[in-house]
């Protein structure tokens, strides 16, 4: 395990692009012709991008991310 400290300003910059690389992949994985390997890596990536946005916002704000 590693500890960080971030500024608020920077803590607002890192839920800015894990929300942006978040929904990138989600409009990714709606392609019906992609492959099941691809698809398979992008949402292992997007549950770990998930597991890092989840430390830093409330419950309220990962409800909207959440896939089923």
């Amino acid at each position: 395990m590693i500890g960080a400290l971030f500024e608020d300003h920077e803590v607002r910059e890192l839920e800015y692009l894990l929300k942006k690389e978040m929904e990138a992949l989600s409009c990714e994985l709606q392609e019906p012709d992609l492959n099941h390997l691809v698809k398979r890596a992008m949402e292992e990536r997007y549950r770990l991008l998930f597991n890092i946005y989840k430390r830093f916002v409330p419950k309220q704000e990962c409800l909207k991310y959440m896939r089923q």
